[in-house]
């Protein structure tokens, strides 16, 4: 009770104050004392308009929000130097308010002016990327109509918001330079009334970009509170206008009088390790996984990265360690490029939410667990990662780190089979006897000075050791799943190439986008220039753009596996803020898609008299212009869509065997076990090879064998005598 009154005393105090305060002064400039520092040296607050009914909203808001963090400011006076320092970094550390993830909508964007709707206020992003022709709609930055000292872009963070810094860019282009120099930040709380950001006396200049791709950060002198933030251009690259994108940093803060920022920031029911691991961190997480499940989890490594940084890869299954006959394999690949940071910490996560949820006894992860052998590798390129974490999410760019540290392109490192097989098929009479599948990796690329990163290398052993029927490469940047073929044929830079798989790898496709809580609304904002959504999110790789040597392809041709690329987010690089929203929108598809390696048939390849599983068996399905190959033990996994299917299988030595398969709708494979009888010549070899006596049976089948032939042979001596005489009575 006495609690209660002192509260109700304090809000009658602080009620008179604010009246006080908001009816005698015209304007107020808010001082926000935060550890013990003046914090705000521009904020412009009007006063209440009393000939109005209507209250000013962002006077009651600014009001509120000063005299709380004054209350909490009583309340830190004993606080430790450590912990004030802590206080500190984390208001400067505030998240970016998301105009590069799209969190921030084009309706919050305002400017002074713009030279076209291409180059209008909602382009103004931090790297977002044009299309190669300018003078479209999408081109690569805000761009003001006139080269003067009075442009300014404008964002509404909605709320009050302590606003730390500013992050600038140049102008996305290939034809075009233009960036800021320098500028100036003005805040308010209406947008009508402005407040320069000062240094000291004089207006605070922050420095803009020497070049139009490289991030630059400007850190307010003074956090500041405000709901508006402009950026104001002074100097500007001298043979170029005035261009920029941008993201604001800044901590949302808490006002009573605002209905909406009571809202808590969204938080996964997953609790989970999101935030950004580097090197260290990221083998800390999966040991902690291993600890915490170690008779489901096994950490191996398939190779270095060029500095030495281990590739380390985490399988989950029941049995880890031994692939279980006529159990599928299925891998995830992350961080192929190193700044396309959401899928190593999807993977990581997906690691963690395994693990718990087979010890909970979810069904649904125990079934996947105890059916599948999965193997998830976070992080590709290592290197790469580390180079793009140092400069942190926001300031890494559009580039840095994606490349290894050689500077390969790891997405067109793999060997090109696809122009091997084309090639082939060209000066081939009969194309159905080139080979279709399995083709091998020509010489020049596995010669020591090729250039071929070892990452590249350890991901092809890998392939070529595990029998994978299923993947996907999880990369960044955009919001759309490709399929194969991603190289074109006749090196077009764009053009429809599908495999002899396209429905299979379009349903594949589908099954991630529209499972994606992204992806599947209709109302998103593109991501830079491509409308995808107009393909239901999903895109032949060739049609989006040749990539000739991608993982995807050499997968295919070369294994097995079927695998598609997952573009996760616009944003390559999420700030640690953005992860648990990421993780719950990528979550269902990351599981469904897994799944899918249970549609088709599989069986077992088996020799009739031994009862051996056969290897390197031949698994054809008519009309399918791809074959697959049984694995060591003789299992074999076809990926197919429902239907009806003939299937033949052959192997070297064995008579071929057909029958036909029925795959229904339900998420379980048929199974399709065959049984080849070895032929009377292989059976010779062997006996021969041995040095054993030919079986009874065998020297049977062996002297029905010559009988045959030699009638054969006996007829056609026959038919060509017969032949030869009627041509000689003709001439007679």
């Amino acid at each position: 009770m006495e609690k209660s009154l002192c509260m109700l005393a304090a809000l009658i105090f602080l009620g008179g104050f604010l009246d006080a305060v908001f009816t005698n002064n015209p304007t107020t400039e808010i001082n926000l004392l935060l550890n013990n520092k003046t914090t705000a040296e521009c904020v412009t607050v009007q006063p209440q308009d009393h000939s109005s009914d209507r209250q000013t909203p962002t006077a009651a808001q600014t009001q509120l929000h000063t005299t709380a963090v004054r209350d909490t400011q009583l309340h830190k006076k004993n606080t430790s130097e450590e912990e004030r320092k802590k206080e500190e970094k984390a208001e400067l550390d505030c998240p970016p308010l998301g105009l590069e993830s799209l969190r921030v909508d084009d309706s919050q964007i305002q400017a002074s002016s713009y030279q076209r709707t291409g180059l209008g206020p909602h382009r103004g992003r931090l790297n977002i990327q044009s299309g190669i022709e300018d003078g479209d709609l999408y081109d690569g930055a805000w761009c003001a109509e006139y080269k003067d000292r009075h442009q300014w872009l404008e964002v509404d963070a909605i709320h009050l918001t302590l606003f730390t810094g500013v992050i600038l860019q140049g102008r996305n282009s290939i034809w075009s330079w233009d960036w800021v120099h320098t500028y100036k930040v003005q805040l308010s709380n209406d947008s009508v009334s402005w407040k320069t950001c000062m240094n000291g006396t004089e207006e605070a200049i922050f420095e803009g970009n020497q070049n139009p791709e490289t991030p630059v950060l400007g850190r307010l002198l003074v956090p500041t509170v405000a709901r508006y933030i402009r950026i104001n251009p002074q100097t500007w690259y001298f043979n170029g206008t005035v261009c920029l994108r941008a993201e604001i940093l800044g901590c949302r803060v808490h006002d009573p009088a605002d209905i909406y920022s009571s809202e808590q920031e969204f938080v996964s029911k997953d609790a989970l390790d999101f935030r950004q691991h580097n090197y260290k961190d990221m083998r800390k997480l999966m040991k902690s996984v291993t600890e915490e499940c170690p008779d489901i989890t096994r950490i191996y490594t398939i190779g270095k990265s060029y500095t030495g940084l281990k590739l380390y890869v985490m399988e989950i299954s029941d049995n880890p360690g031994k692939h279980e006959l006529g159990e599928p394999e299925f891998r995830y690949v992350a961080g192929m490029h190193g700044n396309e940071a959401l899928g190593r910490e999807l993977v990581l996560n997906l690691m963690q939410y395994l693990c718990r949820e087979y010890k909970k006894g979810n069904q649904r992860v125990v079934r996947l667990v105890s059916d599948t052998r999965i193997h998830l590798l976070p992080s590709m390129n290592p290197d790469g990662y580390e180079e793009a974490y140092k400069k942190g999410s926001e300031l890494a760019g559009w580039a840095d780190g994606r490349y290894s540290f050689e500077g390969i392109d790891m997405n067109h490192n793999f060997p090109d089979l696809n122009n091997i097989m084309w090639d082939a098929q060209e000066a081939a009479a009969d194309t159905s006897k080139v080979s279709n599948h399995y083709i091998p990796i020509p010489e020049y690329y596995t010669q020591e000075d090729a250039m071929v990163a070892p990452e590249t290398r350890a991901v092809i052993s890998w392939m070529q050791d595990i029998p994978f029927v299923l993947s996907a490469n999880l990369h960044g940047g955009e919001l759309v799943v490709t399929y194969p073929f991603d190289c074109t044929r006749d090196w077009a830079p764009q053009e429809d190439t599908p495999t002899a798989d396209n429905a299979f790898f379009r349903w594949l496709a589908t099954v991630y986008a529209s499972t994606n809580l992204v992806m599947s609304n209709p109302d998103r904002r593109l991501c830079h220039y491509e409308d995808f959504q107009a393909h239901n999110n999903i895109i032949n790789g060739g049609a989006w753009h040749t990539v000739p040597g991608s993982m995807n392809d050499f997968s295919y041709l070369h294994t097995n596996c079927f695998e598609v690329t997952v573009e996760l987010s616009c944003d390559k690089f999420p700030h640690v803020s953005e992860l648990p929203v990421e993780w719950e929108n990528n979550k269902e598809s990351l599981l469904v898609y897994m799944e899918q390696v249970h549609r088709g048939i599989k069986g077992v390849v088996r020799d009739k008299m031994t009862k051996q599983g056969i290897s390197d068996a031949v698994i054809k399905v008519e009309d399918h212009k791809h074959d697959i190959r049984s694995a060591t033990d003789g299992d074999y996994w076809r990926l197919l869509n429902p239907g009806e299917y003939k299937v033949v299988v052959w192997a070297e030595g064995y008579f071929p065997s057909m029958r036909r398969c029925h795959v229904g709708t339900e998420l379980r494979p048929t199974i399709c076990d065959f049984t080849l009888t070895k032929t009377s010549l292989q059976r010779l070899k062997e006996v021969r090879a041995k040095g054993g006596k030919i079986p009874q049976d065998l020297q049977l089948r062996l002297r029905a064998l010559r009988v045959r032939k030699l009638r054969a042979s006996t007829k056609a001596i026959n038919q060509r005598r017969e032949s030869t005489r009627l041509l000689a009575a003709r001439k007679a």
